[in-house]
């Protein structure tokens, strides 16, 4: 009796899509430790403290 065929490993689109997901990972991973990006977080968005908005006053 002969035995199943040998499996035959991943489809080559799940290879080319694995080795991607890794690249873009280490491309984000360049850009956050090497600090290129520019700062991030909530208040990258803010105007600084210092400005105040129209129609409030400073104390």
């Amino acid at each position: 009796m002969a035995g199943p065929p040998p499996y035959p490993g991943a489809p080559r689109w799940v290879k080319v899509s694995g080795i991607i997901a890794i690249i873009l990972v280490l491309l984000v991973m360049t850009v956050i430790f090497t600090g290129v990006g520019g700062p991030h977080g909530p208040g990258r968005h803010m105007p600084p403290s210092s400005v105040a908005e129209p129609g409030v006053q400073q104390p």
